[in-house]
């Protein structure tokens, strides 16, 4: 029964992360011009983002909280229609041209990026050892479709909120309300039974009663309790240790370039349309090549993976970063890498933190570990519309660059410890 219900469980998170990918999707590009339009300045003009993340890493603990108390399904629904009022708010507030309301609404937006980001986690519980990886980067790849459609949706939108007398920037939030909807909609009708609670139901049973399955209860430990037991239980794990290094830090150099990369095409009068097709381009790279990088993660090793990220993310900021503003190609190569590099952290480090930690500890370690990947996002967030303000992109690249250098370092201290001979996972 369990590997029929492992491949229903990915098909509908697949296809719910369609459409949480549209959502999230239609307004990266958004929020940073929308601020920077109501207020103004570029240098807050990472401030829509930020507040994204900060939302994405607020949100990433209770929902894992949830999901250990009461499964899968019930902490990425909640996730998701906290989501679609966010993108209401958002819609509001331009109106209104109340600047705070616009980040109180991305920062609810931003939920549905911890939603998209534990789905990942829901692909594995069920999944064989042998298949971490593939089972949870197919649920990665399926947003290729949706974030990459997106961005592209900006300029229609744009044209319609104009047409109904809104603000044409928030046109995109119309797309991510109705998006992230349908998304709240399929989880909550199929992802039926629940996976993580299926899988405490199995391993509770001996192997040759495994097809009937019975209700197992739950750890039954307050928020705070369980996110400090999931950092106890990463703090004592190497391999759990650096797993969340490798997704904090490939996240913070993603978000740093790509959160300021339309801003910097703006300075040369690029169209929306352009901007929206490089950051379609970034999305494609971050989306798209994910079963192979988990194909390469289940058979190279999590660590071979999470090397090769941080070699493309390092290339990436060279290409990135010394690119003016109107020069698309290069920018569109740049952040394509950008987007390839977090793809193999992420895969990688995810699979290598599954494997890593007991299945009864794994929801809360995972949940520690998108809650710092994203606080360390939002402060990289931060600096990167003040380093953009005060020196260049060209510097900001360099200081993304800079990043990974002790990622780098704990790879190498891993792999001369591990010794040359030795493969590791």
């Amino acid at each position: 029964m369990s590997s029929a219900l492992q491949r229903r469980t990915v098909r509908v998170l697949a296809a719910a992360q369609v459409f949480t990918g549209v959502g999230v999707g239609a307004g990266i590009a958004a929020g940073s011009l929308l601020v920077a339009d109501l207020t103004g300045s570029e240098g807050l003009a990472g401030l829509a983002q930020t507040f994204g993340v900060i939302g994405t890493a607020v949100a990433a603990g209770p929902l894992a909280w949830l999901s250990v108390r009461s499964g899968r399904r019930i902490g990425l629904v909640t996730g998701l229609w906290i989501a679609v009022l966010g993108a209401l708010l958002v819609i509001a507030a331009s109106v209104l041209e109340l600047v705070p309301l616009v980040l109180l609404g991305t920062f609810a937006v931003g939920v549905a990026s911890a939603v998209g980001l534990q789905a990942r986690y829901a692909a594995s519980d069920l999944a064989a050892p042998e298949h971490v990886g593939r089972d949870l980067a197919l649920v990665v790849w399926a947003t290729t479709v949706g974030a990459v459609l997106g961005p592209n949706l900006m300029e229609p939108a744009a044209r319609l909120a104009d047409g109904i007398g809104l603000p044409p920037l928030s046109g995109s939030y119309l797309v991510t309300a109705v998006a992230i909807t349908l998304a709240a909609l399929l989880v909550s009708g199929l992802l039926r039974p629940d996976p993580l609670l299926a899988a405490r139901s199995l391993a509770a049973l001996p192997a040759r009663d495994r097809g009937a399955g019975r209700a197992v209860e739950p750890r039954r430990l307050g928020m705070i309790a369980e996110l400090a037991h999931g950092a106890r239980v990463v703090r004592t794990s190497p391999g759990a240790s650096l797993a969340v290094a490798a997704i904090a830090v490939g996240h913070v150099v993603m978000v740093m370039v790509m959160v300021m990369t339309p801003v910097h095409m703006q300075h040369v009068d690029v169209t929306l349309q352009v901007v929206g097709l490089v950051i379609s381009v970034h999305i494609l790279g971050m989306y798209a090549f994910s079963p192979v990088v988990g194909w390469l993660s289940d058979r190279r090793g999590s660590v071979w993976v999470i090397a090769a990220g941080v070699a493309v993310l390092a290339t990436a900021t060279v290409v990135a970063g010394t690119a003016p503003g109107d020069s698309v190609i290069q920018l569109g190569v740049g952040l394509f890498l950008l987007g390839l590099g977090w793809s193999a952290t992420l895969v990688g480090g995810s699979s290598l933190l599954s494997v890593s930690v007991p299945d009864d500890d794994r929801p809360a370690a995972q949940g520690v570990g998108d809650t710092v990947m994203n606080v360390a996002a939002a402060v990289g967030g931060i600096f990167a519309g003040v380093i953009v303000y005060t020196a260049s992109y060209a510097w900001l690249n360099v200081a993304a660059a800079l990043c990974l250098v002790p990622l780098a370092v704990a790879l190498i201290r891993r792999r001369v410890a591990a010794g040359v001979r030795t493969p590791v996972r």
